[in-house]
């Protein structure tokens, strides 16, 4: 059975690596989804944040610092990015804003929990 649960860390980190790929590779599409001074620049860095995230969790170096901020990160964005999507939208969209508000809430949480029960490297957060 741990064999099986032992798989959750690359269940997590396959999921911040696509995102991670995808802000990197649709870079401009999405920095016109939100108005963000700087969108792409922005883009662009918190794709390689997720992929250094999901490298991080993968091979077990850095890894509660990584979750920490991964998990900082996903909170901001369901809060700075999702929240008033969802309140200045309605139908659908709002819809579609409050799934990815909460998908971020939980992955944020999920980083947070991985951040204190599961990293190995405690290298720079005890």
């Amino acid at each position: 059975m741990n064999t099986v649960l032992n798989l959750g860390k690359y269940l997590f980190a396959i999921p911040m690596l696509m995102f991670g790929v995808g802000h990197l590779t649709n870079a401009n599409a999405m920095a016109g989804m939100v108005p963000i001074p700087g969108g792409v620049f922005w883009i662009y860095l918190t794709g390689a944040a997720l992929i250094a995230a999901a490298v991080s969790i993968a091979i077990g170096k850095m890894d509660k610092l990584a979750t920490a901020l991964l998990g900082l990160m996903l909170i901001i964005f369901a809060l700075s990015i999702h929240l008033p999507g969802m309140m200045g939208s309605e139908g659908m969209e709002q819809q579609a804003f409050m799934a990815s508000m909460m998908k971020d809430l939980a992955l944020g949480g999920a980083a947070w929990f991985y951040a204190t029960n599961a990293a190995k490297d405690n290298a720079f957060l005890g």
